[in-house]
């Protein structure tokens, strides 16, 4: 059996549902795309290890002779519903960054380290772009969403990569979009209009982006403060958004199949609680929070955000008492968020509360917050 042949093998052996080869040239025309939205992809390409150093793998790793892609199904299990627009499901199967002592994490460490034993040094220390990878080395198509999409997985599918220094047998690249003609469900079902036009996606816009990423420090025009729009169009949701993907008929198989349940998830999903994030202590944090949500988010204070948010939009005066709370956080970014949340569901009790913190607030972000939320409770 050829090396190719004993990776594919082994990829699949392991629980990967799909595995492709591609050469490690250069993916100029995504670095062109990104340059030329700079302002929308700015704070990506700044990062020494993000996707826009390595879509060129060879500068960083001159030896780089290939490319190994592989695709995870996560969807062969359901979704709890308490969690479906709250957590996206990506992240309830803890399989995108994930680290190597969990299940995932440690699929992946068991492929690189397999490329080692068959003689091949592995990349380190970047990667390259997922979806231009996946589609160069047959992997998966893309919607017009931008998500790869894989054979019976939808687009449901996890990606990743591994650049190494053998001379692999590459596999045919796949269509680069196999979307139904003139479909728009994706581009129409985007809460923000993140998604502008066919595999046009705004990132600043996108509510994935700013449950996860928006902290100060990122880059030019992103804060820890969500823009009050993006706010409104979040709903519930405290990581991630499903939106485009639900809305895919390319999907519609695989979210109308009735699937087996994920034991840890059904277990988890009965723990978790907005009320309880918005004010979570670390014991908390540590064995329900950050179980369901470790990619991205290492801080709990933007989980206690985007809680305050979803318990606004959720309009039930009943998480009042708990948002008093969050007024009292030692985090400015909680306290903020809490107000507007006040603000959104109104009533007495939300107005006291907010009157309650608005002469000992020191931080002027967060008073402008107390004051606003007042004047839309009025």
């Amino acid at each position: 059996m050829s090396l190719t042949e004993n990776i594919k093998e082994y990829a699949l052996d392991i629980g990967y549902a799909a595995v492709g080869f591609t050469a490690a040239d250069a993916f100029a025309d995504y670095r062109a795309e990104l340059s030329a939205r700079n302002d929308q992809y700015d704070f990506l390409m700044k990062r020494p290890a993000g996707p826009f150093a390595g879509a060129e793998p060879r500068t960083l790793m001159p030896g780089a002779r290939s490319i190994v892609v592989v695709a995870y199904d996560f969807g062969c299990t359901a979704f709890p519903e308490s969690l479906v627009g709250v957590i996206g499901r990506i992240y309830q199967a803890r399989c995108y960054t994930p680290p190597p002592n969990r299940l995932h994490g440690a699929r992946r460490e068991l492929l690189a380290s397999f490329l080692r034993q068959n003689g091949c040094a592995v990349g380190q220390g970047f990667m390259v772009p997922l979806r231009p990878a996946a589609t160069r080395a047959g992997v998966a198509t893309v919607g017009r969403n931008t998500f790869a999409y894989a054979a019976r997985a939808g687009s449901f599918i996890c990606l990743e990569a591994f650049v190494v220094d053998a001379e692999l047998a590459c596999d045919a690249p796949t269509e680069r979009v196999n979307c139904p003609p003139n479909c728009r469900a994706c581009i129409d079902a985007c809460p923000t209009g993140a998604l502008y036009e066919p595999l046009h996606m705004n990132p600043r816009r996108c509510i994935t982006f700013n449950t996860c990423f928006a902290r100060d420090g990122l880059g030019p025009g992103v804060s820890d403060s969500i823009p009050h729009d993006i706010r409104e169009a979040m709903s519930t949701r405290v990581h991630g958004c499903d939106a485009c993907q639900e809305a895919c008929p390319r999907n519609r198989a695989r979210l109308e199949a009735k699937l087996p349940e994920d034991p840890f998830l059904e277990r988890h999903a009965r723990e978790f609680s907005l009320n309880r994030m918005v004010n979570m202590d670390e014991a908390y944090f540590e064995t329900t929070a950050q179980l369901l949500l470790y990619n991205y988010i290492r801080e709990k204070k933007y989980h206690q955000r985007n809680a305050a948010i979803a318990l606004g939009n959720l309009g039930d005066r009943a998480a009042v008492p708990d948002l008093r709370q969050a007024l009292g956080d030692p985090e400015a970014v909680v306290r903020e968020h809490a107000a507007w949340a006040l603000g959104k569901i109104g009533g007495t009790e939300a107005k006291r509360a907010l009157e309650g913190a608005r002469g000992t607030e020191p931080v002027a972000l967060v008073a402008a917050a107390i004051e606003e939320a007042l004047a839309r409770s009025a």
